[in-house]
């Protein structure tokens, strides 16, 4: 990879961390302040297909493990009311970000702290129980983000006619597809401002009006001000329209933070190189 994108993204003889410390963010809050994350994950170095295997190995001492650097030393701050976006190629690194933001993993080194309640829109599925029903699933998903079933109760038609799914309300999730999961998911996460929404492909799932209904909500959400939306992509496109910065993570090191449309250029022309 060019050498002028990695000056872009870090400058001579500094620091991420420090070039950040640089910036002024006195205008608006800081919402999101990753400094120094690196994740490392211990991978067993040969294929284990059961606990069984799994304790004679151990039992014998020929368990061995190999480490997999999937962040290292990555450092970004996000505003509030800012819509920003992290790009990568498949397994640089992006969603792992976003799980140690969100607080489902905590990173092997360095700190990141978030201020104020988060709406993750992670993994499809994630909070639901594909044996009930739509209608016990908006409860059920809507409890986990700490909605009171009073709250529930006031907003679930508005929940239901944005998810478009009145007619399916009492059908099992498990007979639904991956983009009405979608639907609901991001339903319930957006039915009030959240103070950080985080997206995770979750757009590239439903059909195109209902993406297109998303992406309006969310400048809805950024409009206000209060909202910051954090998301990932693989279309470029995408986070061009909806963000106004962008980083750029390649083999779980930071390569580019910047503007998002300049970010994004560079992204595609990785692939002409």
């Amino acid at each position: 990879m060019p050498d002028i994108v990695d000056k872009q993204a870090r400058g001579a003889g500094e620091s991420l961390a420090e070039e950040i410390s640089k910036v002024d963010f006195s205008k608006r809050d800081v919402s999101i302040d990753v400094r120094d994350v690196s994740m490392v994950f211990n991978m067993a170095s040969e294929r284990l297909n059961s606990l069984k295997e799994y304790f004679i190995s151990l039992a014998r001492g020929k368990l061995y493990f190999k480490e997999f650097r999937a962040l290292v030393d990555v450092s970004f701050q996000v505003r509030k009311g800012e819509a920003f976006g992290l790009v990568g190629t498949n397994g640089s690194g992006k969603s792992t970000m976003l799980k140690i933001i969100a607080g489902v993993l905590d990173p092997t080194r360095g700190s990141v702290d978030v201020h104020g309640s988060i709406a993750p829109l992670i993994e499809l599925g994630a909070g639901f129980d594909v044996e009930l029903t739509a209608r016990e699933n908006i409860y059920l998903n809507g409890a986990l983000l700490g909605y009171a079933k009073e709250f529930i109760d006031e907003r679930f038609n508005d929940i239901v006619a944005f998810a478009e799914l009145e007619d399916f309300l009492d059908m099992p999730l498990k007979n639904y597809s991956s983009g009405m999961v979608a639907r609901i998911a991001f339903a319930i996460a957006t039915i009030t401002e959240p103070d950080i929404l985080i997206v995770d492909e979750t757009l590239s799932v439903g059909d195109f009006l209902f993406q297109k209904k998303c992406e309006e909500r969310i400048r809805q959400l950024v409009e206000s001000g209060e909202v910051t939306v954090l998301l990932v992509s693989h279309s470029v496109d995408l986070v061009r329209r909806m963000c106004d910065r962008a980083c750029w993570i390649e083999k779980g090191r930071q390569f580019m933070l910047g503007p998002a449309d300049e970010v994004c250029d560079a992204y595609e022309s990785m692939g002409e190189i």
